[in-house]
C-alpha cells in the first residue's frame, strides 16, 4: 500500500476547510490550537507544499488546498460510511442529526416516539450547532436547518412555509399600547441572528418600510427569543408557528396581518447520504409525517 498522510491530519484539514475557521475546527476536534497546527503542518510536510494561505488569524484554502479537498472528501466520507455499516451491533443503526433547538423541542422530539415504534433499532444522536449544513459528512449525516435558500449541491426538502408574527408579552402590549406596526418605533425589536432578512420582509409587508425601532437586538436562539419576549424585553419578529407551539400564556401576537416568511425549515444532506439506511428511514418518515 502506498504511503498516506496521517488520517488525523486529513481530518483536521477537512474540518478547517468546512468550518472556515481554525478556532472552530480545534473546538470541534477537542484540540488546542497548537495541536491543530501540528496536524496541518504534518499534512503540508507530507505533500511538500502549503494547503492554506495564512492571513492574520485566518486560514484560507489555496489552489492546492481546494484541489485536495475535492479529491479526498468523497473518499473520506465513503470510508466513514463503510465503517458505520460494518460497526453496527445487534442490528442497530444510528443517525447523526443536526437540529435547531426550537424545532427539536417543539416539533421533532414530541413526534419521535412514533418513529421509535416503527423502527426501534434506529438511534439518533442530536447536534444542535448552528449552520449544521456546514457539518454534513463530518459531524452529522443529515440536518434540519432554517434558511432562505439551500446550497444546490445538497439534497433538500422544504418542510414548511411560514408566516412572520410580531410577538411580545401581554403586559408590554397593553402598557405600551401597541395597536399598529408604527408603534414599534419606540420599542426594541428582537431578531434571530441567523435570519437577518426577516424584519425587513415584515416591515415592508405591513407598509412600514422606513420603520426604525428604538433598537434591534439579535439573539441566536429561538427559545431565548421567546423567553425574552415573554419577559417584556422587546417584540420578537419570528415565525408564527413558534408562538402556536410554545403554548405560553405570557405571549401574544400583535397586529392581525399575514406576512410570508423568506425562511423555511429544510431537511438537507449530501445526495450520497441517502444510501445510508438510517438517513433514508428518517427522511422518508419526516416527509410522510409532515412535522
Amino acid at each position: 500500500m502506498r504511503r498516506l498522510p496521517p488520517l488525523r491530519s486529513l481530518e483536521a484539514f477537512v474540518r478547517i476547510a468546512k468550518l472556515g475557521s481554525a478556532k472552530a475546527a480545534a473546538s470541534e476536534l477537542a484540540l488546542s490550537p497548537p495541536a491543530l497546527s501540528r496536524r496541518i503542518k504534518a499534512l503540508e510536510d507530507f505533500m511538500g507544499k502549503p494547503v492554506f494561505d495564512r492571513k492574520a488569524q485566518a486560514m484560507v484554502l489555496n489552489a492546492d488546498g481546494q484541489a485536495l479537498l475535492l479529491a479526498i472528501e468523497p473518499a473520506l466520507e465513503a470510508m466513514a460510511d463503510a465503517i458505520d455499516d460494518l460497526s453496527g451491533q445487534g442490528g442497530e443503526y444510528r443517525l447523526r442529526l443536526g437540529v435547531l433547538p426550537l424545532f427539536g423541542t417543539q416539533r421533532l422530539i414530541p413526534r419521535l416516539p412514533e418513529l421509535r415504534k416503527l423502527f426501534p433499532k434506529l438511534h439518533i444522536d442530536v447536534d444542535t450547532s448552528a449552520h449544521a449544513e456546514n457539518l454534513l459528512g463530518d459531524v452529522v449525516d443529515a440536518a434540519i436547518i432554517i434558511a432562505d435558500q439551500v446550497d444546490p449541491r445538497l439534497y433538500s426538502v422544504r418542510l414548511d412555509r411560514n408566516n412572520v408574527y410580531a410577538i411580545t408579552s401581554h403586559d408590554l402590549a397593553t402598557s405600551a399600547k401597541l395597536g399598529t406596526p408604527a408603534d414599534l418605533k419606540n420599542q426594541t425589536v428582537l431578531v434571530h441572528s441567523d435570519m437577518p432578512l426577516i424584519f425587513d420582509a415584515w416591515r415592508n409587508a405591513v407598509g412600514q418600510p422606513k420603520l426604525k425601532p428604538a433598537a434591534i437586538d439579535h439573539i441566536d436562539s429561538g427559545p431565548l427569543m421567546l423567553e425574552a419576549a415573554a419577559n417584556g424585553l422587546g417584540v420578537a419578529i419570528m415565525h408564527g408557528s413558534h408562538l402556536t407551539d410554545a403554548k405560553d400564556d405570557r405571549l401574544t401576537r400583535l397586529f392581525d396581518v399575514e406576512v410570508e416568511s423568506p425562511y423555511s425549515y429544510w431537511f438537507v444532506c449530501h445526495p450520497r447520504a441517502l444510501k445510508q439506511r438510517a438517513v433514508r428511514i428518517f427522511h422518508d418518515w419526516l416527509v410522510k409525517s409532515e412535522i
